[in-house]
């Protein structure tokens, strides 16, 4: 017996929540609604999930608040915001806070369906979480965004090179391009050599934190004509 996967649809419009209440259970998904903010953060942060479909504008508590939140307590639940017409700005916003997709009103339930497929099968394929490793001698705290050092020295990550390091760990020994970087952890499109020189600073600033030097790496190697790859010896 195939288990439903289950869906978290928080939206306040009565008439918007029933037809994406519909669309997705006649798909064949479990779903949990909510009319509001607070009650979505609660369910997003409590409740055994697939996936979360926000919209942005809500009472209590928007979308953003509650994406934000959700992405420091469950780090690899998928989430689907959903933004008015036109609203670039919110989308730009989604994103770069962690949001996988996003749907925008007017929609129909054949796009929303398609999106929901995607966002799941990209999840399914996702390596496991990862919250603390310990790789050629330095011990990685994802919750703390802590590094203690060979010689026991510690260094704090930012909220960005914990993400970077992190989405490094979890393709362990695969060259990770800069356009997937900025895709996957960035969340924004690729172009442009300021982007690209963002990547660069950040993995300058973080084999700093491992104290890893750049001359001859042993944590973030250096791929040339790929990008960058998380050595894969010596982890546990």
């Amino acid at each position: 017996m195939t288990t439903k996967k289950i869906v978290l649809v928080v939206e306040d419009d009565a008439a918007i929540r029933r037809g994406l209440v519909d669309a997705l259970q006649f798909a064949g998904y479990a779903v949990i609604a909510c009319a509001d903010g607070q009650e979505g953060l609660d369910t997003a942060c409590t409740a055994q999930l697939d996936l979360a479909i926000l919209d942005v504008m809500l009472p209590k508590r928007d979308g953003f608040a509650i994406l934000a939140e959700t992405r420091r307590v469950r780090p690899s639940l998928p989430v689907i915001l959903v933004t008015a017409r036109g609203a670039e700005q919110d989308r730009v916003h989604g994103l770069q806070i962690g949001a996988d997709d996003y749907v925008v009103k007017p929609f129909s339930s054949k796009e929303l369906l398609a999106r929901v497929a995607a966002v799941l099968r990209r999840s399914a394929e996702r390596p496991s979480d990862v919250g603390r490793i310990t790789i050629a001698g330095r011990a990685i705290d994802f919750d703390r965004r802590e590094i203690e050092r060979p010689d026991r020295s510690r260094a704090q990550l930012s909220e960005k090179e914990a993400e970077l390091l992190r989405y490094l760990v979890q393709n362990r020994g695969r060259a990770i391009g800069r356009t997937e970087l900025l895709e996957r952890v960035w969340g924004l499109p690729a172009g442009g050599d300021s982007a690209t020189r963002a990547i660069d600073m950040h993995i300058v600033n973080l084999r700093d934190k491992l104290a890893d030097p750049s001359d001859r790496p042993a944590v973030v190697l250096t791929v040339r004509g790929k990008g960058y790859m998380l050595a894969a010896d010596g982890a546990s």
